[in-house]
């Protein structure tokens, strides 16, 4: 099987534009796009985080977007990729649920060497006793639990799967949930001004600003132009800012730890990698 990742020297959405199943997005990649080129022009802040930590961010269905020959074997080779380059891991969920079990697979998988290893688990906004029984799944290792919420905006599974357009009540549910077990919460998706209201009264452990790389249909713009406006109404509402959209270079983590986040996520660049090693193995 040909991957659909095209393993481009820059990954900034530009070769893949509308390719879904597929690395693209809707929109002709438009927020994609926009993902990668804002942190190019948006200028530092004076507010500066001491250090700035980064993630795998979580991402499944390698075999129908990146055409890799096989889910399960894409998620141990991800999360060893990540392991040895010092990445901290995430993972996240889909239909079915063996994307998420694949994920807590490889995670125990490395574990052996590592009995400390745990990760971010996300899951996609179902019921929240869907979500807490899918969380008992991986409770072995997570160090993080979140809400997917973005990916309400993926019509296609939120009809076939029952997604909701989760509330601060909910929401709240689930982080009390998560903390008496001693485990922060986050919420993935902070994109909207609704978003923004929401983590004011919820006030996660994490709120983490995502437009799911470009990939949902949702406002038009960059995470990198939404944390340069809305920062200042973050910070005080939660215990750390994550980020994750077209982070491509050290300038670009920089930027970002100016505006006081903790920890930037990477996807497709990884996508791209370890393509690329499979390539030169053969697998392709």
């Amino acid at each position: 099987m040909p991957f659909k990742c095209y393993l481009c020297k820059e990954c900034n959405g530009k070769a893949c534009i509308g390719q879904m199943p597929g690395m693209g997005g809707p929109m002709q990649n438009k927020n994609f796009i926009l993902n990668c080129a804002d942190w190019k022009t948006i200028d530092s802040s004076d507010y500066k985080t001491e250090s700035i930590h980064t993630r795998l961010a979580p991402m499944t269905g390698a075999v129908e977007n990146a055409g890799y020959f096989d889910e399960r074997t894409f998620y141990t080779d991800l999360i060893n990729y990540c392991l040895k380059h010092n990445v901290e891991l995430s993972i996240g969920d889909g239909t079915p649920d063996s994307k998420l079990l694949y994920g807590i697979e490889a995670v125990q998988e490395a574990r052996k060497a590592n009995p400390d290893l745990k990760a971010a688990v996300f899951i996609k906004p179902y019921s929240n006793e869907k979500i807490f029984e899918r969380l008992s799944w991986a409770e072995s290792v997570t160090e993080i639990a979140g809400v997917d919420t973005d990916a309400y905006n993926i019509i296609t599974m939120r009809n076939l799967v029952h997604l909701e357009q989760k509330n601060v009540q909910q929401l709240k549910e689930l982080k009390k949930g998560c903390n008496k077990k001693g485990i922060a919460f986050a919420i993935k998706g902070i994109f909207t001004q609704r978003d923004i209201e929401i983590v004011e009264q919820v006030k996660p452990d994490i709120a983490y600003i995502s437009n799911h790389g470009g990939r949902v249909e949702t406002e038009e713009g960059s995470t990198a132009q939404f944390l340069v406006r809305f920062a200042d109404k973050i910070r005080p509402n939660c215990g750390k800012i994550w980020i994750d959209g077209g982070i491509r270079t050290q300038q670009d983590k920089e930027k970002a730890a100016s505006y006081g986040v903790d920890t930037v996520l990477l996807g497709r660049p990884y996508i791209t990698a370890i393509c690329r090693e499979a390539k030169q193995k053969g697998y392709n």
